[in-house]
């Protein structure tokens, strides 16, 4: 979603509350479940689990493997609810031609640097520059390269552009902000 007027320009930026982060987070959480009810069930010798006999699976070393697995993938399953309740990566780009600022605001995690807020004038913008690595993941990234400060990504390394959407989006912030493309 993005507001666009004459001279101000704000892009919002979706964090981790993302359908395929919530489709891995119930999936682990599950599979961590599983793996750890069936380790239990080893050890006090009881199906916890009715569609699982578990009185085949000894508790050494077998059920001790997989409580260890469960309790592991409770552990990134907790992370990844975790990174999705504080909608880690979220934000928005703020261009103001009338001021002559761009603000660049995302959350972070919890702490110190929670909010993550970066302000710089047009003026130091040296250009936009799209990032191209091939292989069998392709990946396209948005830059702004600021005058002695280095670049700042304008999108998110996992999203998958498509290269005449990159190429759009490279085109109209450049247009926007008046400075060249640089392509890598």
């Amino acid at each position: 979603m993005n507001r666009r007027s004459e001279r101000i320009w704000i892009e919002f930026i979706t964090g981790s509350r993302k359908t395929s982060n919530f489709c891995w987070a119930c999936i682990l959480l599950l599979g961590s479940l599983g793996f750890l009810l069936v380790g239990i069930s080893s050890y006090l010798g009881r199906n916890l689990i009715p569609l699982l006999p578990s009185q085949q699976i000894n508790f050494f070393p077998q059920g001790i493997v997989m409580s260890f697995y469960g309790i592991a993938g409770l552990f990134i399953s907790s992370y990844l609810w975790s990174t999705i309740l504080w909608n880690i990566g979220s934000g928005y780009d703020r261009f103001d031609r009338k001021e002559g600022i761009v603000c660049i605001f995302r959350w972070g995690f919890p702490g110190i640097n929670r909010r993550i807020f970066l302000r710089v004038f047009m003026r130091d913008i040296q250009s936009i520059r799209i990032e191209v690595k091939g292989g069998v993941y392709p990946r396209r990234v948005l830059y702004m390269d600021i005058r002695g400060q280095g670049s700042v990504p304008l999108t998110r390394t996992d999203e998958n552009f498509t290269p005449r959407e990159i190429e759009q989006k490279a085109a109209e912030s450049a247009y926007f902000l008046r400075v060249p493309i640089e392509v890598f």
